[in-house]
């Protein structure tokens, strides 16, 4: 049995006769750009998240990047980011001027760290992204009060959290502004890139939909010095078939987290299983991560992989080591917790069309290869293998 990390065309077949029509209807009447899909489709996501507006861009890296143009981010200022998260978090932060803070992450859900936050906040902060990571949100009662106190705007990162909801209320309406991404992987993928921006600030608002087209809203009208940045009509038309079932898929994908706690509830003493903040009202499990102990992965991942089980690493190698970010000054040890987790966390396959025999299949494969594991000594002075490369 064959059981990738993400099954997506297990969701095509499912979608195939709807998906062909909608795509077939945007080619017959040629609108590629900026057509009637996308108008359709930012209505009907603002509607899902519950914000007033929802500005389609064309990836999830954009929606960060114009995001953070539109609050006036740019050169001199500083932006808070957690050290675990994809490296198109801090991207953004680079390609607008500004400066990079990173903050390690709590051991048990890896979102932002609200005290190291607080501790880490330098002179010239202008805004945090917390990433609202793996389908969870981040602390943001805190998180916002931290913002009010010291003037700063939020920008949420709910790339990985279509659905997901805090106890303040759904991702993507807690901030100034909210980035979304349409990577196929996601809980709604496009077929290609794709992003959104919500916010309930009409001001902002219009400030997007001027920076995502070349700085106008008329053809050959260009009030602001803009981007090339614009949700094609064909993938808008993809997202609005998709939308229609997202909340029936991330319920599938909250029941087969389930499924995973139950079988993996025998193997507890040799890995940690994903948990749930008390914040949180809604995990919509974008990735199932599990942690293994120190020095255990590799194995895992070589027996699990030979044996047709497709896994993850969310991330190998975080961001204030790689050689990218070599200029920000970091050091190994400098982020504790988020060099354990690129050290030990691993993805176990699942997606709404997963079934209880593939969850057992794969945990039985984990077991097996965790078994063969057993034979490696642990040391509790083991360090971190990673290097800053060249």
């Amino acid at each position: 049995m064959q059981i990738p990390l993400v099954d997506l065309n297990a969701q095509y077949r499912s979608l195939k006769p709807e998906m062909d029509e909608a795509i077939a209807r945007v080619l017959a009447r040629g609108d590629f750009i900026l057509g009637r899909e996308v108008a359709e489709f930012e209505e009907a996501f603002a509607r899902f998240i519950g914000v007033k507006h929802c500005i389609g861009v064309a990836s999830g890296t954009d929606a960060l990047n114009l995001s953070l143009r539109a609050l006036g981010v740019g050169p001199g200022d500083k932006v808070l980011l957690p050290a675990n998260t994809f490296i198109a978090t801090a991207l953004a932060v680079s390609y607008v001027g500004a400066a990079p803070v990173l903050v390690d992450v709590d051991p048990e859900n890896f979102t932002i760290d609200v005290e190291q936050a607080r501790r880490a906040l330098p002179a010239g902060a202008k805004a945090i992204i917390p990433v609202h990571l793996y389908g969870q949100p981040a602390d943001m009662t805190r998180l916002l009060e931290l913002a009010r106190e010291k003037g700063l705007f939020v920008l949420e990162d709910a790339c990985q959290a279509h659905g997901a909801r805090h106890k303040l209320g759904p991702c993507g309406t807690l901030g100034d502004l909210a980035a979304f991404s349409f990577y196929p992987g996601k809980n709604l993928g496009a077929y290609g890139d794709g992003g959104a921006v919500c916010t309930n600030d009409d001001r902002l608002a219009e400030k997007l939909e001027l920076l995502r087209n070349w700085g106008g809203t008329v053809k050959y009208v260009h009030r602001e010095q803009g981007f090339n940045s614009r949700l094609d009509t064909l993938q808008a038309a993809v997202l609005l078939v998709k939308l229609r079932r997202l909340e029936e898929w991330n319920r599938k994908r909250r029941i087969i987290a389930d499924w995973y706690r139950e079988a993996l509830a025998v193997l507890d003493t040799r890995i940690a299983v994903p948990s749930e903040a008390a914040w949180t009202v809604s995990h919509v499990y974008h990735l199932f991560v599990i942690k293994l102990q120190q020095g255990r992965r590799d194995v895992v991942v070589n027996h699990m992989r030979s044996n047709g089980v497709g896994v993850g690493i969310h991330y190998p190698l975080p961001i204030h080591l790689q050689g990218a970010y070599r200029c920000l000054g970091h050091h190994s040890g400098e982020f504790p917790v988020t060099e354990s987790a690129a050290d030990c966390i691993l993805s176990l396959p699942l997606f709404p069309e997963m079934t209880a025999e593939q969850v057992a299949t794969v945990v039985g494969i984990l077991a097996e290869a965790l078994d063969s594991t057993a034979r490696i000594p642990l040391s509790t002075k083991q360090k971190s293998r990673h290097v800053i490369p060249a």
